[in-house]
């Protein structure tokens, strides 16, 4: 619910908002040359900023999830097929790529905040910007530390092929995470 309504407001800002407040007798109640633009920069036209690209570390964060997406199911494969060395293997790059990604995020806010004076004060854009990336790395975060329990109740030996639903709870929430990356990717930094 937390995500539908930051894409909610993210969604009201960008395609009903901006565009209605450009239009008539508007412009005279907010600021001289307002347009409607996105990424909108807001009413201090002097703090300009430029928007993260898509190409780049988010390609290179989706193609991280992507992969411990994979990886994790690889896990779960093992896990039903009794697989031992699978599922440690392919739970274990998961938890690494999801801490690979938190890194880079880290170095993405770096990047935004220094060199493309992208700040959560950016109008807009800079603070749907950073509430969704932030949100969903929280999300990472705790998925990342979810995973690594699942793995010392794994080398515990607690999970079996058909006892093992703590370890697919935590899968799904992996993949919740991963669908939601993909969904954000298009959206604050693609389109």
């Amino acid at each position: 619910m937390f995500f539908a309504a930051f894409f909610g407001a993210l969604f009201y800002a960008r395609v009903l908002s901006v565009p209605a407040l450009s239009t008539g007798d508007n412009e005279a109640l907010l600021w001289q040359g307002f347009t409607n633009a996105w990424p909108s920069a807001g009413p201090r036209p002097e703090d300009t900023f430029t928007p993260m690209g898509a190409w780049g570390i988010p390609a290179l964060n989706t193609l991280l999830l992507l992969t411990s997406g994979a990886t994790l199911t690889w896990a779960h494969h093992g896990l039903l097929h009794g697989n031992r060395g699978a599922l440690k293997t392919g739970l274990l790059l998961t938890i690494l790529l999801g801490v690979v990604f938190l890194g880079f995020q880290m170095y993405e806010y770096f990047h935004a905040w220094n060199d493309l004076n992208l700040r959560l004060d950016s109008g807009i854009y800079g603070s749907t910007f950073y509430l969704l990336t932030g949100f969903h790395g929280l999300h990472v975060t705790i998925g990342a530390i979810m995973l690594t329990v699942m793995l010392f109740r794994v080398m515990a030996g607690h999970f079996r092929p058909d006892h093992h639903f703590a370890f697919e709870a935590t899968a799904w929430y992996w993949h919740f995470v991963d669908v939601v990356w993909l969904i954000l990717f298009v959206v604050v930094y693609w389109l």
